[in-house]
């Protein structure tokens, strides 16, 4: 189901009128200071990704609660489509979301892989860090079953949202759906080229065949969606509902090449981003969001990354600089500097506020770029700079660790430093969301029940239940609260109690970071 980015979604009668009958009542404040464990909220958000698995489940699945599923996926559409992830709490496999997932996760990989081998002993996070990554790969790849023809979609959201059953007894469609020449998906294509590019970037070491299989990918997809150009889900109307690219498909295409300069450093990548910067938005929207969605303060801060840098060529700086401007905008919005320019509005507990649904994915999105772009500035003061860079913004300079500081202030509301003094990561601290809006969490697992759970039956039996789902999905970041900080943790408040991948997978970075920071600071 879609989460945010101004999409509208296809809801049930009956979790409709459930949620008109929620009351959004604020918990007591909590008080005092706050110290967390960035380690464990690492280790969590790992788990998560295996409990959101599709598929036939290995021998080290380490969420037991969960089964094989969706064994069938693509069988009538004669493609092998098993595998990859659920988005959130459904069935249903969504290209778009799932590709952006694991472009974050690889981006993570890229810019805090010291952090994370250091995070365990012998690299135990970066091993499950690799296996998330190549989870969704695999995935990819078998959907990218020729040059131009990509699978984007298995399983029908209509059909799925009408039934509440765990992924192992699904009775619903698996229709899947394609994009190809007749039926473009720039947009689509664009964000898995990316997820491809970025990944191999990850892999490049220790497993270079993979990277180089990944690659190829990345480049055949980049020129499908290039040359066949359209927006996804005017030909998947089935997704129009759920994951509409609200943003089009300039984002995706630019994201895509930077991410394919970035993999091969062939200039004709960059000659791409430069050249089609103002046709496709790349160095003319200044945009107060990051999402699965809209895609451009994460390609402009890449931009900006090259220009820091000094690793383009001249002709190139012009473009790069107007890129860099409008990454700029992006993040004093964050920290309110952006003066008559416009700024994200925050809540009075402090959490960045874009939309009322799913907002935590706009949290983590910007605490990741927040972190990465300070590390950019770092880097580049080390490189020589006669005095620290700093970001400029309409009201006032703003310096690395600023920015910094606000990262760290998002991460640790999601963590439990808010108003209501709840972890919104399940399975994190005392006080966490226990009815999470997520299928398989909320009936009993397979394992220790294995009797079949219908249609209905999952509504009447588990849905309506008052009490805390069987299982906890650890490391899920739930939509969290509203524009006033208040939260109501029952399973029928889908905007605040279900979670979404791509909520998790660019805090995997923060939190190494953010444990990394905490390590050095307790050696002085």
């Amino acid at each position: 189901m879609a989460r945010g980015g101004g999409v509208r979604t296809q809801l049930t009668p009956l979790c409709a009128v459930l949620m008109a009958l929620v009351p959004l009542i604020p918990f007591a404040a909590a008080g005092g200071g706050f110290e967390f464990d960035y380690k464990r909220a690492l280790h969590s958000s790992l788990l998560y990704f295996e409990a959101q698995r599709s598929g036939h489940l290995p021998y080290n699945q380490r969420v037991k609660w969960r089964g094989h599923s969706g064994l069938a996926d693509g069988l009538q559409q004669g493609v092998d489509l098993v595998g990859g992830y659920y988005d959130a709490g459904d069935n249903v496999k969504f290209g778009l979301p799932m590709a952006f997932t694991v472009t974050m996760l690889s981006w993570s990989a890229i810019e805090f892989r010291d952090e994370l081998i250091a995070a365990a002993a012998a690299g135990e996070e970066w091993r499950h860090v690799l296996e998330a990554i190549k989870w969704g790969t695999d995935y990819l790849v078998k959907a990218h079953a020729e040059p131009d023809v990509l699978w984007a979609e298995v399983g029908d959201g209509d059909t799925d949202h009408y039934c509440w059953q765990r992924p192992e007894d699904m009775t619903t469609s698996r229709q899947a759906y394609k994009v190809d020449r007749d039926n473009p998906g720039s947009d689509v294509a664009g964000e898995t080229a990316a997820a491809m590019a970025a990944a191999s970037i990850v892999f490049r070491r220790s497993n270079p065949r993979y990277a180089r299989l990944l690659l190829r990918h990345a480049e055949q997809l980049f020129e499908f969606g290039d040359k066949h150009r359209g927006k996804y889900d005017g030909s998947i109307t089935e997704v129009w509902r759920y994951y509409a690219s609200v943003s089009g498909y300039g984002d995706e295409m630019l994201w895509a090449a930077m991410w394919l300069h970035r993999a091969t450093g062939r200039t004709e990548y960059l000659d791409y981003a430069v050249d089609m910067a103002d046709e496709l938005g790349g160095a003319t929207w200044a945009i107060g969001e990051f999402s699965w969605d809209v895609k451009y303060a994460g390609l402009q801060i890449l931009a900006a990354k090259l220009l820091m840098e000094g690793r383009h060529r001249p002709e190139h700086r012009r473009t790069l600089e107007q890129y860099t401007v409008k990454a700029e905008h992006y993040l004093c919005a964050c920290l309110g500097k952006n003066g008559a320019a416009g700024n994200v509005n925050r809540t009075a507990g402090g959490m960045l506020f874009v939309r009322r649904w799913n907002n935590m994915q706009y949290v983590t999105n910007a605490a990741f770029l927040l972190t990465v772009y300070a590390r950019y500035l770092l880097a580049s003061a080390g490189a020589g700079e006669e005095s620290p860079p700093v970001l400029r913004c309409p009201d006032e300079a703003a310096r690395a660790d600023e920015l910094l500081a606000l990262a760290r202030a998002q991460a640790d509301y999601v963590l439990g430093a808010n108003p209501t003094g709840v972890s919104y990561m399940v399975g994190y601290g005392r006080r966490f969301p226990r009815r999470v809006h997520h299928r398989a969490a909320s009936i009993v697992s397979h394992a220790a029940d294995g009797r079949f759970v219908g249609c209905v039956q999952g509504y009447d039996d588990w849905f309506r239940r008052a009490g805390p789902n069987p299982n906890v999905v650890v490391g899920a970041i739930v939509g969290g609260p509203d524009h006033r900080d208040r939260f109501s943790d029952r399973r029928s408040n889908y905007m605040q109690t279900e979670a979404c991948t791509y909520n998790t997978a660019p805090m995997v970075g923060v939190f190494a970071h953010l444990h990394s920071q905490a390590e050095a600071a307790e050696m002085k």
